[in-house]
């Protein structure tokens, strides 16, 4: 499938999300949300993203350790670039955009970053997996919309397990790996499977240099950290939308705790993993509202939920991208600098592995 062919499927599901958000969005009452909102809430949540953006990137510090001690400074200017990256190209064009910055600031190579990044998506993606089908043990069944629910928590379990196993076991049994897929996708296409093998050979040499047990405790901790600064930052941000700011009568109060703050986590990152328009516009938002739906009423999800769902977008992404842009500016370097290198590099594993 070509890029441009990509890219057009991906704005066509966010159009779809998008109107899934506001087909039933009672305007009234949304714009009664927003008006009335105690923005000092805001404030609270900001902070938590600063903390989350620390997380974030001690924990990759962490995990980049077994190849490089990389000093604070140069990991946070790469993570916070990075993140910005990933958030406004294009054709996935953000997923390098990590592995090339620590590359530049440091010795290791590309590729092993990369792997460190795929790694953390896969425990990421296996955690928040775990995590909602627990929660969900606690969740009334008869909640609307419980079964799909469900059904996204099983699949994305299914997904990064069997990511995560594929790779133990191509790291335990390397060569026979290699020999079933060769035979296996080669009869399918000889090109398929050789690069095929090239990902996965990458993949398996960067495990061999995962970090000590110490710093894989140092992981394990500021992982746990970030998701939990997560799911409480989604409590905190409805006590914004609580209606108690002003005086609209159709005004709908919202409000979630945080067990329910963790639940609507859950289903919105098991809904970005659906390919969809550079920050994840649209996708985004419908998933909070179907998290939202589980706990609040239809008439509060349709008008301070669509307030709350918009507002979360748009402070994450501002800042994200806000936080990139100083470092991209202290660092003097250039955006479009950047974004040419990454097309090439792109361009470049894609002619690698033809």
């Amino acid at each position: 499938m070509g890029k441009w062919v990509k890219f057009i499927v991906s704005l066509l599901i966010t159009g779809v999300c998008l109107w899934l958000t506001f087909k039933d969005t009672n305007w009234e009452a949304m714009w009664a949300s927003l008006r009335t909102a105690n923005w000092t809430w805001l404030v609270v949540y900001v902070a938590l993203l600063g903390f989350i953006q620390l997380a974030r990137t001690v924990r990759w510090g962490h995990l980049l350790s077994g190849l490089e001690h990389v000093p604070f400074r140069q990991l946070n200017e790469a993570s916070a670039i990075g993140f910005m990256m990933l958030l406004i190209l294009p054709f996935r064009l953000g997923e390098f955009a990590r592995p090339y910055l620590i590359a530049e600031r440091s010795k290791i190579r590309r590729s092993a970053a990369m792997t460190t990044v795929v790694l953390e998506r896969i425990i990421d993606g296996i955690v928040i997996a775990a995590m909602l089908r627990v929660l969900l043990f606690f969740v009334n069944t008869d909640a609307p919309n419980i079964k799909a629910v469900e059904l996204g928590s099983n699949v994305m379990f299914a997904v990064f397990g069997g990511g995560l196993a594929f790779l133990i076991v191509a790291r335990w049994q390397h060569d026979r790996v290699i020999g079933l897929m060769r035979a296996a996708l080669g009869r399918v296409s000889p090109a398929m499977a050789d690069k095929a093998v090239y990902i996965v050979d990458g993949f398996v040499s960067a495990l061999r240099q995962l970090p000590d047990a110490k710093n894989l405790l140092g992981f394990t901790f500021w992982t746990a950290a970030y998701w939990a600064a997560n799911g409480v930052g989604m409590s905190v941000l409805t006590r914004a939308f609580d209606c108690d700011g002003g005086t609209a009568a159709s005004c709908v109060p919202l409000s979630l705790t945080v067990f329910q703050g963790f639940v609507v986590l859950s289903v919105l990152i098991v809904g970005l993993m659906i390919p969809a328009a550079p920050g994840s516009a649209g996708t985004f938002q419908a998933f909070v509202l179907l998290g939202l739906s589980v706990f609040v009423s239809k008439e509060a999800t349709n008008s301070s939920g669509v307030a709350y769902a918009n507002v979360l977008w748009v402070v994450q992404i501002l800042q994200q991208i806000l936080t990139g842009m100083v470092f991209l500016f202290l660092g003097q370097g250039s955006f479009k600098d950047i974004a040419g290198k990454l097309s090439s590099q792109k361009a470049e594993n894609e002619g690698a592995t033809a």
